[in-house]
């Protein structure tokens, strides 16, 4: 396989499991722990096979051991669930050092983003539309329910990968 294709080959696991796990969240208020765990097992082969050197893999074990340990903090206070955690360490790998701040940034706007779209669809003048839909979209209009924070980490991760891929 010629190496022009391993590199979008490779890069679209990454963008597939983060694209799923959002989906899962949405739908579901739950991340299954085999997609952070399928993403963190894959960053090594994948980094290796678009030529990342091993410096930079370090750095990004690094860094993803530092989110999970902040992610683990935000757990325990309430503010993230479980599987926001291991989803946001699990795809700090793949954005590394370089794009951790990025990756911080667009995941505070898409999180402030998806509270103000919750707000309005958790509005009484919005809610009935909602409550007529699928069980998922019960959920979501449901006031006081938790926010499926996956979706801005999914946005907030593609967003700084897209401008700091690998390699």
């Amino acid at each position: 396989m010629s190496p022009e294709l391993i590199k979008p080959l490779v890069l679209g696991v990454f963008a597939t499991l983060v694209i799923i796990a959002a989906l899962k969240d949405l739908s579901s208020f739950t991340i299954p722990n085999w997609i952070s765990a399928a993403l963190a097992l894959a960053f090594a082969p994948a980094a290796l096979l678009v030529g990342a050197s091993l410096g930079l893999i370090g750095a990004s074990f690094a860094v993803g051991v530092g989110v999970l340990l902040l992610a683990a903090g935000m757990f325990a206070l309430g503010w993230i669930g479980g599987g926001d955690a291991k989803l946001m360490a699990a795809a700090a790998l793949w954005v590394g050092l370089r794009g951790l701040a990025p990756f911080a940034l667009y995941t505070a706007l898409a999180g402030g983003a998806l509270a103000l779209a919750l707000v309005t669809l958790r509005s009484s003048w919005i809610r009935p539309l909602a409550e007529a839909g699928p069980a998922w979209a019960k959920r979501l209009a449901t006031p006081g329910e938790a926010a499926p924070y996956g979706v801005a980490i999914a946005f907030g991760e593609l967003a700084a990968f897209a401008i700091n891929p690998l390699a």
